[in-house]
């Protein structure tokens, strides 16, 4: 079976690609997921907000102890934070150590920021650039065209500035996503992924504390990239990745038949083990075979809305189909 695919410009062995995540920091393991067979990497994000906080915590603990006596003024008074260095090098060894595509994974707090780090990590050697718009909005006075402008406006700065492929990971909590999609595909973004799955706190009842507990994502819940892949199939240049989710073999397929150019995965990994990529790809090219397909270009968004006759297709088709067989799912799941 040929599973080749294409994204962000990038030809890829397959449509599997390991999403950022700490799984990349560590070597071994990344030379596990190459073998299992995955079809490209995306490194740990790189958090200007992390590294502004890192270099705060190191210039309190080195000054813990100024001025304890008159003779000293600083225990450690050459000593600062690395910066992104540090990210940067471990970057690079990543590159260095494996033979499939790398892509860079980068979220700022300054406007001007953007630009400079996606210069360092385009230095590294990597093969892509991902823009991660990952952060909650309080400020209750910018409004959706500010957000959404701002956010145009960095990806176009970043394009000018890099000559590697950039990608943009979203958030499906805009006003307008098809707007905001179609106006980043005119400003030649190369890929888009669908979507950020974003940390929320809970809060421990008995403690009265918030907690972060793990975010890990569980069977289903690739629905809304689903939709939001055959929405947008065949309507733009730039490719789509699916995200958020996708566990298994019917997850990738079902993804691929909707228009995705690519998934990636994190969580399936995490909880099933370096060998699910291994699976995912034998029930792939299993289900293709019994199809009769020969490469994914015959299925690929078959069933997006471009596609298909139906014209409620991906919108409320399902909430209407779910109201007319009411009295199914009642028998199904009595109320007692």
């Amino acid at each position: 079976m040929d599973l080749r695919t294409n994204y962000m410009g990038i030809e890829l062995k397959n449509p599997i690609i390991i999403g950022a995540s700490n799984l990349a920091t560590n070597l071994q393991m990344v030379k596990k997921l190459e073998d299992a067979g995955a079809a490209a990497i995306v490194y740990k994000s790189l958090f200007e907000e992390q590294l502004h906080l890192e270099a705060a915590e190191l210039e309190d603990d080195l000054h813990e102890y100024d001025e304890r006596n008159a003779e000293m003024t600083s225990l450690f008074p050459k000593i600062e934070h690395s910066g992104p260095k540090a990210h940067l090098l471990a970057l690079k060894k990543l590159k260095e150590a494996v033979s499939i595509p790398v892509i860079a994974s980068l979220n700022c707090i300054y406007d001007v920021s953007w630009v400079d780090y996606a210069k360092y990590l385009e230095q590294t050697g990597v093969d892509g650039l991902e823009l991660n718009f990952y952060n909650t909005i309080s400020n209750v006075e910018k409004t959706p065209a500010m957000i959404e402008d701002l956010r145009i406006e960095i990806l176009k700065k970043v394009k000018a500035a890099v000559k590697i492929p950039v990608s943009v990971k979203l958030s499906p909590f805009y006003t307008n996503l098809m707007n905001v999609v179609y106006r980043m595909d005119k400003q030649g973004v190369d890929g888009l992924v669908l979507f950020n799955k974003l940390f929320q706190p809970d809060i421990d009842i008995n403690d009265e504390s918030l907690k972060m507990p793990y975010n890990l994502s569980h069977k289903g819940d690739n629905r809304l990239s689903l939709r939001f892949a055959g929405l947008l199939s065949g309507n733009m240049k730039a490719n789509i990745c699916s995200n958020t989710g996708i566990m298994d073999g019917d997850d990738l397929i079902a993804m691929l038949l909707a228009g995705s150019d690519a998934v990636q995965v994190v969580s399936t990994i995490y909880k099933n083990g370096v060998i699910q990529i291994s699976r995912m790809l034998d029930e792939l090219a299993a289900w293709m075979d019994k199809k009769g397909y020969k490469s994914l270009d015959e299925f690929k968004g078959k069933l997006s809305k471009k596609n298909l006759k139906q014209p409620y297709a991906y919108k409320r088709a399902q909430y209407v189909d779910f109201l007319m067989k009411s009295k199914e799912f009642l028998i199904k799941y009595p109320i007692n």
